[in-house]
């Protein structure tokens, strides 16, 4: 979340896919970025309201190289099989899944 000094995941301004080396300068990255950041934080605000510690895993936002937002999410596999199940979990009940 923003300024929240956990930062050893990638929390800075990651605007640079996996294949990408040239921004195109008509594309607004940083719009985009700021709307996934946005998205990102509620995620991150949802992980810690579930027990999660944002060390153990989080939601990092960036922009693909067409300049579309991406939520990243990052974390230790054992966290992340931890969210597997509480999904698993969430999704199996009465009304078929989440929303």
């Amino acid at each position: 979340m923003a300024g929240s000094g956990e930062d050893w995941m990638g929390d800075a301004l990651d605007i640079a896919g996996a294949g990408c080396g040239l921004w195109v300068p008509s594309v607004d990255y940083v719009a985009a970025w700021r709307g996934a950041r946005e998205a990102a934080d509620r995620l991150n605000r949802a992980l810690l309201g579930a027990g999660f510690e944002l060390s153990e895993v989080r939601a990092v936002a960036s922009t693909n190289e067409g300049g579309r937002g991406v939520i990243r999410m990052a974390g230790w596999p054992d966290a992340v099989e931890r969210l597997a199940v509480l999904l698993e979990a969430v999704t199996s009940g009465d009304d078929g899944g989440a929303a």
